[in-house]
């Protein structure tokens, strides 16, 4: 298990350096740094809280982990979308948003669900499948 952290440790180090690589070439790094900072400050302070207690008060027992799960991969799923979904209209290029994401959100989401519910199904049919200790 520790090797597996370490080599998890190493590979978020090279791409953190990555990242740094790639930001000498941002012409308004003042403007990234805040956009970073706020999102730092906004999942910290808003969205981990929010899948915290939404996991806390709509689930009890052994399946609060997976619904969690689901809830913060729902979340970012939809920050990642919201630049699309909440657009005014068409645009006068078509080719700028060529697919229908609001559709392509929705399937998304519906997989992360199926996923979740495979997830717990699994979980509850190895729990009754077990033989006892007797």
């Amino acid at each position: 298990m520790k090797a597996v952290r370490t080599t998890a440790g190493a590979v978020g180090v090279v791409l953190m350096g990555v990242g740094v690589s790639l930001m000498t070439d941002v012409r308004d790094l003042p403007d990234v740094l805040v956009w970073m900072g706020g999102a730092v400050v906004l999942h910290d302070a808003v969205i981990a809280p929010l899948v915290l207690l939404a996991g806390l008060l709509l689930v009890r027992g052994g399946v609060r982990g997976p619904v969690r799960g689901a809830l913060l991969v729902s979340g970012a799923l939809t920050v990642v979308a919201l630049p699309v979904l909440l657009r005014p209209g068409r645009t006068a290029n078509s080719s700028v948003l060529p697919l229908d994401y609001p559709r392509n959100w929705l399937i998304a989401l519906v997989a992360v669900a199926t996923v979740t519910v495979l997830v717990l199904a699994v979980r509850g049919f190895g729990h009754r499948r077990r033989p006892s200790d007797e």
